[in-house]
This record gives C-alpha cells, structure tokens and sequence, in this order.
C-alpha cells in the first residue's frame, strides 16, 4: 500500500501518519478524517497510512492526523517504533506519560467541543501542548478556562479554529458575520472570518504576559487573509524540540 501524504503538511518539515484500521472511536463531530472528504477516502483502502523511513527523511512524525494514539495504543507504538522523531497526537487523557515521546492532547473533543475541557494536573511530563477547538462561542466556558489552567502550568495552548460543513452548526445566537463559506485545503466549509479570528487571539495577545506567550492558533488561520497549511505555522516543531530538550534535562 503506498504513503498518501497530508496535502495541509506538505513542506512543513512534519508527516503523518495512521497505524490503525478504520474510524476514530472518539467520533468527533465535523472531524474531516470521517467525514467522507478525507484525502485518505475510501479509508478502507487507504489504511493504514504509513510513510517509509526513506518517505520520512529528516522530517518529524506526527502519529495520527486522524484516529486517536490512545485508541490501541501498544499497537500504535509498536508500529510507530522505527521512526527515530515523532509525537502522538490523542483527545483520551489516560497514561499520557506512558508514551515514549511527546504527545499533544485534544482537551475538548467530540460532544465536549462546546462542553467540558479536560484540565490534567499534575501535568505529564510529555505533553507537548493542549490543543483546544475553538469558534466564537466557546470562548468563555471552553477556552478560557483552558488557557487559565494550562499556561499557569507552563503548558502551551494552541487554538484549532472549528469549521463546519454545514451553515446549520453554527448556534442562534453566535454572530454568524464571524464565518464565510470558503475552501480550506480540499473542501469548503463555512470558516471563520480575519475579523473573527483577530478578536479571539487579541483576547490572549492583550492579556497577562504568561497568557500571551503561550498561546497560539493553529496554523497561519487569520480568517480568509492567511492559511490552514502548516508549512508557515511552525508550532509541532517549535514545541516538539523544547518538549524533547525538557525531558532529556530532566534525565541528567
């Protein structure tokens, strides 16, 4: 079976991969992975997708762009044991620290996108940063509370700005003028706006100094001005290293 590469990390020094067999457990609403509009469609033929070491090259392994390293985890590492840089991307808080290498946490996934954040403490010693789902809605009880407790940890929060296939799933009551219907890398979706964008992040930028050096979007979003692709993001390999130098000081 050959490597099918994430068009959205192409050129950004990282790759992806999928050790396991067909959808996530977690299900998480409007995840492109499941959808029907993967890159990877149809999943059954197309998984599991794993790059060669030769595929790889001197790029970084980002372990599961869809489904979930903790879904069959002893599988995943196994499978994964020959990539010598590599995180694991999960949205279940279980034995974090039992991964070998850096791992990123989804602290909203699923029905929690709009509801209760996981917030660890202590924190493993791995986490490499808390990815939380973001729109203009969630701001207050989700984000928030997110950002309070992870950078008072030293913990970096990237925000992941939602966008959804359908109109329908933005809420009455929400400004609907903070999204426009536009492509993202493969599909159309109605995305958030710059206007939209810039007044989530001016939120943290404007706030306490731990706040604002800690937190980050996820990819260069910036509404329809900017981009979802990582190629000029940057955030996994800034934090993939500070993660790997932290736990081999912790070592000595």
């Amino acid at each position: 079976m050959s490597y099918i590469e994430n068009p959205k990390m192409k050129g950004s020094g990282v790759i992806a991969c999928i050790p396991q067999k067909g959808k996530c457990p977690v299900n998480c609403k409007d995840c492109f992975f499941q959808s029907g509009r993967s890159y990877l469609e149809p999943l059954a033929d197309n998984l599991p997708n794993m790059p060669t070491l030769e595929e790889v090259g001197h790029r970084i392994v980002r372990v599961n762009d869809g489904n979930d390293s903790n879904n069959d985890r002893d599988s995943v590492m196994k499978a994964c044991e020959k990539y010598s840089q590599k995180f694991y991307n999960t949205s279940i808080p279980h034995d974090l620290e039992n991964f070998k290498d850096p791992v990123v946490l989804t602290v909203n996934p699923g029905r929690e996108t709009d509801g209760t954040p996981v917030l660890l403490d202590p924190i493993p010693k791995n986490l490499m940063f808390v990815r939380v789902r973001t729109n203009t809605w969630n701001i207050e009880n989700v984000v928030d509370p997110v950002v309070k407790h992870y950078t008072a940890r030293g913990v970096p929060v990237v925000l992941t700005f939602m966008a959804y296939y359908e109109e329908q799933a933005i809420p009455d009551g929400s400004n609907p003028s903070l999204y426009t219907y536009r492509k993202r890398t493969l599909n159309s979706y109605w995305a958030i706006t710059t206007a939209g964008w810039e007044s989530v992040m001016l939120r943290y930028m404007t706030s306490d100094k731990t706040q604002r050096s800690l937190v980050y979007s996820c990819g260069k979003v910036e509404g329809e001005l900017g981009t979802t692709r990582c190629s000029r993001c940057g955030n996994c390999l800034r934090e993939y290293f500070v993660t790997k130098e932290r736990l081999l000081e912790q070592k000595t």
